[in-house]
């Protein structure tokens, strides 16, 4: 498979990969949840060329995770803000940011908390079932091929599944 070609798998996280999956475009993310929103700003921060940048900004728009808004008319400038598409990712990077904040900080800890606006509390975020609202983690997961999983012909094509059981030794 070639990088080029994973939105057209039949796989959601390679479709998913092929939009979010490469180291710039997921710290535009982090700094759009952050509040940058110029072209300018997120050059600065992040000292990527521009040409890197503005490559992954057309492609967070023309994926609808961002949307260009203007803030002047004359010239014409416009800002990068989060679709609600691109809001959806939230619970993505708080989860990647989770996990570095317990397996790659230093000794100082955490550099960024997150504080639940409705408690108070510092919080880190929790995978529950959309159905009972029990906690999940891996081995909670029976994985089954679904109707989407077909090739152009229609044809059902199975992804090769460790174990059809829920017992996965992850």
């Amino acid at each position: 498979m070639r990088w080029e070609e994973l939105d057209q798998q039949p796989c959601s996280l390679s479709r998913t990969l092929a939009v979010v999956g490469d180291r710039w475009t997921l710290l535009v993310l982090r700094d759009c949840f952050l509040g940058v929103r110029r072209f300018d700003e997120f050059e600065k921060r992040l000292g990527v060329t521009r040409h890197v940048l503005a490559d992954r900004l057309k492609k967070l728009v023309e994926y609808g995770v961002l949307a260009k808004v203007p803030y002047q008319q004359r010239p014409l400038r416009e800002e990068y803000r989060l679709t609600e598409r691109g809001l959806e990712l939230h619970s993505v990077m708080l989860a990647l940011v989770s996990w570095g904040d317990r397996h790659m900080a230093d000794e100082r800890g955490a550099p960024i908390r997150h504080i639940h606006k409705g408690c108070g509390q510092v919080m880190r975020p929790v995978t529950v079932c959309s159905e009972c609202g029990e906690p999940v983690a891996a081995r909670d997961v029976q994985i089954e091929v679904g109707e989407g999983w077909q090739d152009a012909t229609g044809e059902l094509i199975p992804p090769r599944l460790a174990r059809q059981s829920g017992n996965q030794d992850r």
